[in-house]
């Protein structure tokens, strides 16, 4: 990030100039303190500067394999680079979370990282779901990557409802081994990141056959390459699914099965056993295998923040630089950031950044708490979190994939410039959208719980998230974040409520419990979803109440932004506060006036709310987005970079061109 201000662009000095708080401050607030800041700063340098981790050439001119070449090259660089930090005794989580995430991870590795799953899904999938014993063999292999693996759970013809996974693991006593197979075409394992050419081991999600009896799915650890050759094994049919919208260099892989045997040591019997003589010993509750998804879902709500962080960094920058049309005619074309309706584009967004930081931080507090309870084998606040977690990940996802694609959107025709770096975040977060559980299955596996809860009161008085269901009440309406988000729990639970009810009239009425649910599905996904924008109020507005330990001028300005993400989810939901609320049309009309209210009072510091979120230009890759607001000189800078430009005329005008308009004559 430059600081040589004869290079900055004059209106992004002129915004730095009128901000009323100090960026730094907001940096180091958002990091945990100033330390940790260096820190992070010291860990992106040392990635970031390495030339081994720089590409000769733009990657979106390069073939889909060579970006494959590519991007295990930089991941097997990377991580040599963190057990380098490992040796010296530096952070590891840390280094893990930060080249793995969506801010330097994304930036090293911007079409995505073959070696990903490895660390985010086998590990933790080993650390949940082994034994002891199995922990000890395999933890240390996968840990220092003496093996690469995989998670192999999605089949071409099942996603998010695992209990329709078609791949067997049948026991035989005789041997002590397992043996899988893909019964069809649609029971060919479909999307693993890395499995493709990278991975070496999987750990196979198959149902699994013992003693003529079929006793669901379990986890299964398979080796599927030579670990010197790495040439498939036999029986494993393995290959890379193709192109997708984004992430073209996460090698997604296809895997099928033909009477491949593994011991059976090698199904993971932490939870579930099968005896040597096929003696099936049951899991003491099915929610401990929720362990895997629950975490990565847990990382995916950080990861939402890190590329809104991202995308309206890029927004705003340019938004101040880029001048268009006028305001007044006989004034000079203004800074599109100075029209309202580019403010209402973008303003929201930054604060939902906040929205989903302090989420993500609870989601992780949280997870971490219960996961140490069920070590203990306490297992109450399991289904709560899952909930919580589905949620969380289902409305943060969809949020950032819309905002960023609204960033792409309010950056005009240069938004879809590639090198704008836009639409390559986009590419990244809506994939999100469907994986590890699509969002509307997640929603109504929230809204189970939601039902349940509301179902047993006197149990949901005790659950922290959705006590509210059953302590509701119907406030007065007044221009307060307090009564958006007593109104939108109201909301929820009246969505909730009718729910219900219309489940148990359809059942009344004849229908099966499983119909009446599917046809009342449409509200309870409405219901789970406004469950969702009242947690995110409820805990965006307790941790902007409890801070104490920042700057008046920067506790202001967090204020501002989280009463104008409160007023603009209220003003999304007008329907529904009118509906289950007693608010009124007037009501609305002060909730509009408010959010234009806000969107002055934010204007002056949005590029410095933006520079507060400390986005390096390295990271940001960015076109429109850097530092220095030198916008139309970095635009024609990456144009050049165009192999087709190498050349003043192409041989194709030779080959095709000439000829065709030579035959026109």
């Amino acid at each position: 990030m430059t600081t040589n201000n004869n290079k900055i662009n004059a209106d992004l000095l002129k915004e730095r100039a009128k901000c009323t708080f100090n960026p730094k401050e907001l940096t180091h607030f958002l990091d945990g303190s100033e330390q940790k800041t260096l820190e992070r700063k010291e860990r992106e340098k040392f990635f970031l500067d390495d030339p081994e981790l720089k590409s000769k050439v733009p990657m979106e001119y390069l073939s889909h394999k060579e970006k494959y070449e590519e991007n295990i090259r930089k991941a097997c660089v990377i991580f040599r680079k963190v057990q380098e930090l490992q040796n010296e005794g530096k952070a590891g989580m840390e280094n893990y979370r930060e080249i793995l995430g969506g801010q330097l991870g994304s930036a090293i590795l911007p079409d995505g990282n073959p070696l990903t799953l490895h660390y985010v899904m086998f590990i933790p999938t080993l650390l949940g779901q082994g034994t002891i014993e199995q922990q000890t063999e395999w933890i240390n292999k996968a840990w220092n990557c003496h093996i690469v693996g995989t998670y192999a759970q999605t089949e071409l013809g099942h996603g998010t409802f695992i209990r329709g996974l078609e791949t067997t693991a049948v026991y035989d006593p005789s041997t002590e081994e397992f043996i899988l197979n893909s019964p069809t075409l649609t029971s060919y394992k479909w999307w693993p990141g890395g499995l493709g050419h990278s991975a070496n081991h999987a750990i196979v999600v198959a149902q699994l056959y013992t003693q003529g009896k079929c006793h669901g799915i379990h986890p299964f650890i398979v080796e599927l390459r030579d670990k010197e050759t790495h040439m498939p094994l036999k029986g494993i049919i393995i290959g890379e699914i193709g192109c997708k919208l984004g992430m073209n260099g996460t090698n997604n892989g296809y895997l099928g099965f033909k009477n491949v045997r593994v011991p059976r040591m090698h199904m993971l019997m932490k939870n579930s056993q099968v005896h040597p003589d096929g003696t099936y010993v049951k899991s003491p509750s099915s929610k401990l295998t929720y362990g895997t998804m629950v975490f990565v879902r847990v990382v995916l709500v950080a990861d939402a923040t890190s590329y809104m962080k991202k995308a309206v960094t890029i927004a705003v920058r340019y938004s101040a630089v880029r001048h268009q049309s006028q305001i007044k005619t006989s004034d000079p074309e203004p800074q599109i950031i100075d029209f309202v309706t580019q403010q209402y584009k973008l303003f929201p967004l930054i604060a939902s950044v906040f929205a989903f930081h302090f989420s993500a931080n609870w989601l992780w507090e949280v997870y971490n708490e219960v996961t140490s309870e069920l070590e203990a084998g306490k297992l109450r606040n399991l289904p709560e979190l899952h909930a919580v977690a589905c949620c969380l990940k289902a409305v943060c996802t969809a949020d950032a994939a819309l905002g960023v694609e609204q960033c792409r959107l309010s950056c005009g025709g240069h938004g879809y410039m590639t090198s704008s770096n836009l639409p390559g975040t986009y590419g990244l977060v809506t994939a999100m959208c469907t994986y590890e559980g699509e969002n509307t299955v997640l929603l109504l596996q929230t809204a189970r719980f939601l039902i349940k809860s509301w179902q047993n009161k006197e149990e949901t008085i005790h659950l922290d998230t959705v006590k509210y269901l059953v302590q509701t009440e119907d406030l007065p309406f007044t221009k307060s974040v307090n009564w958006i988000i007593s109104a939108m729990k109201q909301v929820t639970a009246r969505k909730v409520e009718l729910a219900a009810k219309h489940i148990d009239e359809r059942v009344k009425s004849g229908k099966a419990p499983e119909d009446a649910w599917n046809e009342t599905s449409v509200e309870l996904v409405s219901a789970a979803d406004a469950h969702g924008r009242a947690f995110l109020l409820q805990t965006y507005a307790s941790t902007v109440e409890s801070i104490t330990n920042v700057s008046p001028q920067l506790k202001t300005v967090l204020i501002q932004l989280q009463e104008l993400y409160s007023v603009n989810t209220a003003l999304r939901y007008t329907g529904d506060l009118l509906r289950f609320t007693s608010c009124k049309g007037k009501d609305i009309e002060v909730l509009q006036s408010w959010l234009e209210q806000l969107l002055n009072l934010i204007r002056p510091n949005a590029v410095g709310i933006v520079d507060g979120f400390d986005v390096s230009d390295e990271v940001l890759s960015s076109a429109l987005g850097a530092y220095d607001g030198n916008v139309y000189e970095r635009l024609f800078e990456e144009a050049s970079k165009s192999p087709l430009n190498s050349e003043p005329v192409n041989k194709s005008f030779h080959q095709y061109l000439k000829p065709f308009l030579k035959s026109n004559l």
